[in-house]
């Protein structure tokens, strides 16, 4: 950089010269240093460019104050001996560009630093609308956020609400419909007294009402757990076979009922692994309810279950292996189907079938949660669901669970 570093009474100054241009030319913005009557002592390249841009000159012994700030040495002696440390002056200017002079007194040196910047142009009046309007902008922007976040913050509470009163409601209802179920068993077993068919037949039919009820109270239950994030599962070592063995049994009354023939394919293949008995058979229970409302009289039902290989993003396999699919060897999730030859779900309702409250078939009985209590009980094993459907040829949802889950 080239040095244009002027001097007056160098020996008065406590700094080596060489030092001291150095020290100012290293500077980026525009410095002149003075003694405290205003005599410039020395300044920077920057500086002789920023005066030079505006038709001014300060040469050895310019008096800073008069020559380029227009005021009496006196006056800003006296406001920097008041204490103040910085004084702000207008800089004259012969070329029209508006600036500055900021002036540091360094009381121990005895000297003045004078830093240069240029003002900025006043805004015309198109500038002066547009900031305004800018700042309108931008005031409306924060009311809205604050009103977005308040109505937010009342859906919140709302949904809340809407949870403790699923819960509390379900909770009311456990226990009565447990006595009802208790009777209900009692009076078909013959206990009480014979039974005419007739009498069976209606009793057969309050019984299935009142299990749907136990079904639908128990869904609440776990939907309220799963809004709360209170659910726990407890895992242990359990037989998938069994597991599913047991639910078959239980829903074949019901499937009977109906007309609808339940088959059940479960690999020989399958062995213990550690997962929640009650949650599980609770996922493939509100899947079977969900497929039997959805299969005429005279169709079938399927319920599958057999060892899979899952390859997981973070798994390191050869890239050849194909993705779902391994040997049997290798097996390290259960994969879970259930297939229907109802009428099928169409491709852009795959996503949503899973989402709180939704129901493609609006004719259809229920609330819309059994699917989306799956989803949410098979992602807390840590699994994925997904379904396979094309109009008219059925549905199928399947669902794997890890059977290394830790």
């Amino acid at each position: 950089m080239e040095r244009t570093t002027t001097v007056d009474q160098a020996a008065q100054l406590s700094v080596p010269l060489p030092i001291l241009c150095a020290i100012l030319n290293c500077v980026e913005q525009p410095l002149l240093l003075a003694d405290e009557s205003g005599r410039l002592c020395a300044k920077n390249a920057p500086a002789e460019r920023f005066l030079k841009a505006r038709g001014l000159k300060a040469r050895k012994g310019t008096n800073l104050f008069t020559e380029l700030f227009g005021v009496a040495p006196g006056a800003v002696q006296e406001q920097m001996r008041n204490g103040e440390r910085e004084v702000n002056l207008p800089l004259a200017d012969s070329n029209g560009k508006p600036a500055r002079a900021r002036i540091h007194w360094i009381a121990e040196a005895g000297l003045v630093a004078v830093t240069l910047e240029a003002t900025p142009e006043s805004a015309t009046s198109e500038d002066a609308a547009m900031q305004q309007r800018l700042g309108d902008l931008l005031q409306e922007r924060e009311v809205t956020y604050r009103n977005l976040l308040a109505a937010y913050l009342r859906l919140q509470e709302v949904n809340r609400q809407k949870t403790v009163f699923l819960a509390s409601a379900a909770h009311e209802l456990k226990t009565p419909l447990a006595v009802m179920k208790g009777y209900y068993d009692l009076l078909l077993s013959g206990s009480l007294g014979k039974l005419g068919e007739k009498q069976k037949e209606i009793l057969c039919e309050s019984k299935e009402s009142c299990d749907r009820l136990v079904r639908l109270v128990s869904m609440f239950l776990n939907y309220s757990a799963l809004e709360s994030g209170k659910l726990v599962l407890h895992l242990l070592e359990n037989d998938a076979r069994e597991c599913f063995t047991e639910l078959a049994s239980l829903w074949s009354d019901a499937f009977m009922r109906r007309q609808v023939r339940l088959e059940t394919q479960l690999s020989s293949r399958l062995r213990p692994f550690r997962f929640d008995y009650q949650k599980v058979q609770q996922t493939v229970a509100n899947l079977l309810d969900n497929a039997l409302k959805h299969t005429p009289a005279g169709g079938h039902i399927l319920l599958a279950a057999e060892p899979h290989f899952w390859e997981r993003r973070a798994a390191s396999v050869s890239p050849h292996v194909e993705r779902r699919r391994g040997p049997e060897n290798s097996a390290n999730s259960l994969l879970v189907s259930v297939s229907d030859s109802g009428p099928g779900i169409a491709a852009e309702h795959h996503q949503e079938i899973f989402e709180d409250f939704v129901r493609v078939d609006r004719t259809s009985s229920g609330m819309g949660l059994g699917l989306a209590i799956s989803k949410r009980l098979v992602q807390a094993h840590r699994g994925k669901i997904w379904v396979e459907s094309v109009v008219g040829r059925g549905c199928t949802v399947k669902f794997l669970l890890p059977t290394n889950l830790d």
